[in-house]
């Protein structure tokens, strides 16, 4: 999310396209169950499809104003082809009690001035049983063992935003970056404009008693740390590297020394154009410092500020903000890549050697206003990025808003250079007073497809499919009506993820939310089974996972499926590899038959890959990866 809005258009270019979207989709909107929900903090009318809410929890106290509890309203959404505001810091919170760091939340009595996202709940993170969830006043910690009954374990104040959490181990690390935000964690801000007192950038916390977190260390950076990214050491499990991006303005460099701003050509040593890599020694990560601000928006001369320079791409086009900073950068370890959403471009990087990240491509939209985030398939053959238009606060999913701008971008990566296929938004519009647009998510693991989960704020959660670059599919949602139906508060799911069978979702004003997907026409039984068999340790959305699945006899079925959908198997074969499976399955180390297994899952696995050759595109993939798995169950009946 951003503080500010950075959009603009020009109207009579567009005129016609925006009444013609907004036909089209008023049309879709007909029966859509989420068109004309009833508004409420606690209370909101709710649609839902092929998807079950199996648990909420409202924000702890201390974690809202009680005197606002769903927050304070927004101006009036701007006209399209007004002057955007300019770029500019969130405020600082209004002065209140001070408090030591790490404690408890205190009572809502003990508050800061609430205004904005001061409360806002934000990004989220996993391991074992239990999820942290970030908020711009701290971060709460809860127990999921039991996904049907969350509970709140504890309750950690430390104001600053925009309190993006990811958890390594012992270790929990926290974004920081408003000017408000004080190295002890207090609550009364800083009102000097240089202090030493302030911090802005990334907060490690030692998590090992989790009702205890304790700050180990707090690395000071020039912008803060809007969001950041762990990238392990390859090699040297002894260490862990953080990608630090941070928007906000540069710090004077009489509060951090060596920082300073400006144009590269006037300033060739400009906080601007990087981003941080710091270094953590995991046994002692208070010594974690920045080794690295790389240059990685230079272009082939060597100017630092290579990229797009800022402005619309024409008439009739998104204004653009310049790339000097990455919003949100996502690392998929296994295939050595990289995704930076970088304010004006996307951006593909090699990072084999993490301290020094090397970009191979970059691209540009003429759709999007502020490039937000990015995740990989599993195949790291797609990267699909988003556009965070308005910055998050305003109303960008409207009948009238055109349905490419405020969506996803998806991009095959062919040769390491990434071409644009499709785009991706809500179906469904919202109103002018629910905050909308493309925001968090993660895949679904499900084998043989690319799926996603994703969050759009006060436009609920949406499952799609996007197997195929150019023609996604939604496959699933869940939405509440708005915070109010007479003005503009932000709310809404913040993020969205899928973590060891569930989807969870921090909402902004709300609290949190628990997930089951349903089987359906889109999705079937056996599909959710096989992706509920990945199990992750830990997982932070901006560190992606390479997904291996068990062969088992879900999985098979998960990817017969899928082939009986597109009548790419012969109902014969089909059943022939359910039975061997199944039967596989069945036997234990020593019984009769497992000779016979071992042969008739080998030939099974031939059958298919003869069947691959014949076939194309996802079907000969699937194709294969049935056999592999066959295979596979073989090799460990062996």
């Amino acid at each position: 999310m951003r503080s500010v809005v950075t959009w603009g258009v020009c109207v009579s270019a567009v005129a016609v396209a925006l009444a013609a979207s907004g036909l089209a989709q008023e049309r879709a909107a007909s029966t859509d169950p989420r068109v004309g929900l009833k508004p409420g903090l606690h209370d909101a009318g709710v649609a839902a499809r092929h998807m079950e809410l199996v648990a909420t929890l409202p924000r702890p106290e201390g974690f809202f104003d009680p005197a606002a509890p769903a927050g304070v309203g927004s101006p009036p959404d701007r006209s399209p082809g007004t002057p955007a505001p300019a770029d500019a810091p969130a405020a600082p919170a209004a002065p209140a009690a001070p408090a030591p760091p790490a404690k408890p939340a205190p009572p809502a009595s003990q508050r800061p001035g609430a205004g904005g996202l001061d409360f806002a709940n934000s990004d989220m993170a996993f391991a074992g049983t239990h999820m942290w969830v970030g908020n711009f006043h701290g971060f709460n910690i809860y127990d999921i063992e039991n996904a049907r009954k969350p509970r709140l374990t504890t309750s950690i104040v430390c104001p600053g935003g925009q309190g993006d959490v990811s958890v390594w181990g012992n270790l929990l690390f926290m974004s920081v970056e408003q000017t408000r935000g004080r190295l002890d964690c207090g609550l009364e801000g800083v009102a000097e404009t240089v202090s030493k007192e302030r911090f802005r950038g990334v907060r490690i916390f030692d998590i090992s008693d989790l009702r205890k977190p304790r700050q180990v260390a707090a690395v000071q950076t020039c912008r803060g740390s809007h969001t950041h990214t762990l990238v392990p050491s390859p090699g040297d499990p002894s260490k862990i590297y953080v990608y630090g991006s941070g928007t906000g303005t540069v710090r004077s460099g009489e509060e951090l020394e060596g920082c300073s701003g400006g144009k590269p050509e006037e300033n060739e040593n400009t906080a601007l154009f990087s981003i941080d890599v710091i270094e953590v020694p995991l046994a002692a990560p208070q010594a974690a410092k920045v080794v690295n601000r790389p240059r990685i928006f230079a272009d082939e001369k060597g100017a630092i500020g290579g990229l797009w320079r800022g402005g619309d791409h024409g008439p009739g086009t998104q204004r653009t903000s310049e790339t000097n900073q990455c919003h949100d950068i996502t690392v998929f370890p296994a295939v050595g890549l990289a995704a930076g959403a970088c304010s004006g471009n996307g951006i593909l990087m090699d990072i084999s050697d993490p301290v020094h990240p090397k970009r191979l491509d970059h691209v540009s939209d003429k759709n999007f206003a502020y490039w937000h985030s990015a995740t990989f398939n599993n195949d790291g053959t797609k990267v699909l990025f988003t556009d965070e238009w308005g910055g998050g606060t305003r109303p960008r999913c409207r009948a009238t808003d055109l349905p490419n701008w405020g969506a996803n971008a998806i991009f095959d990566i062919v040769d390491g250079k990434m071409q644009f296929k499709g785009y991706y938004k809500l179906p469904a519009p919202q109103t002018d007073t629910e905050n909308c647009v493309a925001h968090n998510g993660s895949l679904i693991p499900v084998p043989g497809r690319d799926i996603m989960v994703q969050g759009w704020y006060q436009g609920g959660l949406s499952v799609f499919d996007f197997t195929d670059s150019a023609k996604p599919v939604e496959i699933a949602f869940f939405d509440r009506g708005p915070l109010s139906a007479t003005q503009l508060i932000t709310g809404g799911y913040w993020s969205t993820y899928w973590f060891n069978g569930n989807v969870y979702a921090s909402e902004i004003a709300r609290g949190i939310d628990i997930f089951r997907l349903k089987a359906s026409e889109f999705l079937t039984q056996n599909e959710i089974d096989a992706a509920a068999l990945v199990r992750h340790e830990e997982f932070n959305a901006q560190q992606q996972p390479k997904v291996t699945w068990p062969a088992t006899a879900v999985v098979a079925k998960a990817y017969i499926d899928q082939l009986n959908r597109t009548r790419a198997i012969q109902p014969a074969r089909a059943k022939a590899v359910v039975d061997a499976m199944e039967r596989a399955d069945r036997l234990r180390s020593g019984d009769r038959g497992i000779a016979a297994a071992i042969t008739g899952l080998d030939g099974l696995a031939g059958q298919l890959e003869t069947d691959a050759a014949a076939a194309t595109g996802a079907d000969q993939a699937r194709l294969k990866a049935l056999a592999d798995t066959l295979k596979s169950r073989a090799a460990r009946l062996r």
